[in-house]
């Protein structure tokens, strides 16, 4: 171990330090080590980072919407788009006067930019010279360009305000608005507020208390009378009632908009479901035909005297295949089947039972008629059914729509197909049962009835004002059956 002597410039000698080699870090020492603070930062080094009050975040906020609604892009072009065709004024006009409908608004603000002009011109009673056509030109265009820049027509109302003021008032007269202005600013005020969002308005409005207050302070000693607070209570109940306004548009677009996708969606679920009765109305003909299949085949090596095995394992290999088919169905069947849904116990109607239908509706008191064409013969039992339940939705929708008129049901066997029509009559006047409205699934019903078995259908009014419903169905010959 080695001694080291220090020495320095004074005379007192220097204790002597023993040095020891390094040694390595002890647990002690690490421990220590990772758990000291860390140092603070100089006062003032982070303070832009520490968090606001509530009141300066509310007032951040406020200034940030003042500049977004009045300062960003004041002066964009934004034309006035036309009023809609179908609006309540345009309804309310004669034929040739409709087409022009959609330019009512630029005729009303080119008629309130004259009416600024006029009340500009003579705001001080001198309506003669430069001085009266100025003033009337700078009432007027703040109104006109509301009609292609509605932010930077209300930045040109509130310049234009001072300078008429100046070349135009009087100790005795208006101030700080005069006749002309008071018209072009609340008339600008309307306007913008009607195209854009309601908190423009509520900072058009701001701006304008404090101009008001703001010009009468410093300059409202030298003038006899003082409009702003009519200004500011008119321009008020104007903004409020336009904001007013806009806000139920708004609420009616978004009613308008949920009834569409509701209406889609209901028609959409109607599809589905009627598309799922329809399976399980057909799941008892699909299922009676693969069990007579299955029957048949069991059955068929024991018809023919000592068949050969080839045709026994065919036959064996037809049942099983049957017999899977029916599985299959059933399952299916109880995917689709509704948990209410209760397992019809007689057979599906076919053609046969229209006449019992036709009783019924006789019954609920509709007069219907019933006329048959061309040869009867037995048809698919899908195509009987579905003629079945096109008749009756037919004579249903009659009943809700058209209680009190009569009906006629028109079948026809033709060569290829067959043949429905379902016609009611107009309603009669006067009738003490009022038609009840409905949603038209029960012609989406039987379109999609019609589209399962590649028919074709159509519906519509009659020419004698009643409803009428064709449709054929196709249906295969035996030649087109066996190819």
């Amino acid at each position: 171990m080695s001694r080291v002597v220090l020495e320095t410039d004074s005379a007192e000698p220097v204790s002597p330090v023993t040095t020891r080699p390094p040694s390595a870090p002890t647990v002690a020492d690490v421990t220590e080590t990772t758990t000291q603070k860390q140092p603070t930062p100089p006062r003032g080094q982070f303070d832009a980072y520490q968090p606001r009050s509530p009141e300066f975040r509310a007032a951040a906020d406020a200034l940030r919407g003042l500049r977004q609604e009045l300062f960003h892009d004041a002066f964009a072009y934004r034309p006035l788009p036309r009023a809609a065709a179908d609006g309540p004024v345009a309804r309310r006009l004669p034929g040739r006067l409709r087409s022009y409908a959609g330019h009512v608004p630029h005729a009303v603000v080119a008629v309130t930019a004259l009416l600024a002009f006029s009340a500009g011109s003579v705001a001080s009673g001198d309506s003669e010279g430069m001085g009266a056509l100025i003033r009337g030109l700078l009432c007027a265009v703040p109104v006109a360009a509301t009609l292609f820049r509605p932010v930077g027509a209300f930045w040109m109302s509130m310049a234009s305000t001072p300078v008429v003021a100046m070349l135009g008032s009087t100790w005795w007269g208006d101030w700080p608005w005069l006749p002309g202005s008071f018209l072009c600013h609340l008339a600008v005020l309307v306007v913008v507020a009607l195209r854009t969002r309601p908190r423009a308005a509520a900072w058009m409005w701001v701006v304008t208390a404090a101009y008001a207050f703001t010009v009468e302070t410093a300059f409202g000693w030298g003038h006899y009378g003082t409009n702003t607070a009519p200004m500011l209570v008119v321009s008020a109940l104007a903004l409020l009632t336009a904001t007013v306004w806009h806000i139920r548009r708004d609420a009616r677009r978004e009613v308008t908009a949920q009834r569409t996708v509701t209406a889609h969606e209901r028609s959409r679920r109607t599809l589905l479901e009627e598309r799922t009765t329809i399976a399980r109305e057909l799941h008892d003909v699909v299922a009676h035909h693969m069990s007579v299949v299955a029957i048949q085949a069991e059955a068929a090596p024991y018809r023919v005297e000592n068949p050969p095995p080839e045709l026994e394992r065919a036959f064996a290999t037809i049942r099983e295949n049957a017999v899977a088919a029916l599985t299959e169905l059933r399952r299916v069947l109880g995917v689709v089947r509704a948990e209410d849904y209760e397992a019809p116990h007689g057979p599906q109607p076919t053609l046969a039972d229209l006449d019992a239908l036709l009783a019924n509706v006789r019954d609920a008191g509709l007069s219907v008629e019933k006329a048959v064409t061309g040869a009867v013969r037995d048809l698919p039992p899908g195509v009987e059914l579905s003629a079945y339940r096109i008749v009756q939705e037919a004579l249903s929708n009659t009943l809700r729509h058209a209680p009190g008129a009569g009906a006629r049901v028109e079948i026809s066997y033709v060569l290829g197909g067959l043949g429905l029509r379902v016609v009611n009559g107009p309603v009669p006047v006067p009738s003490l049962v009022k038609p009840s409205p409905g949603a038209g699934h029960g012609i989406a019903g039987m379109r999609e009835r019609v589209s399962m078995l590649d028919g074709e259908m159509t519906a519509g009014p009659a020419d004698d004002g009643g409803y009428e419903v064709a449709v054929f169905l196709p249906v295969a010959t035996a030649g087109e059956g066996g190819a």
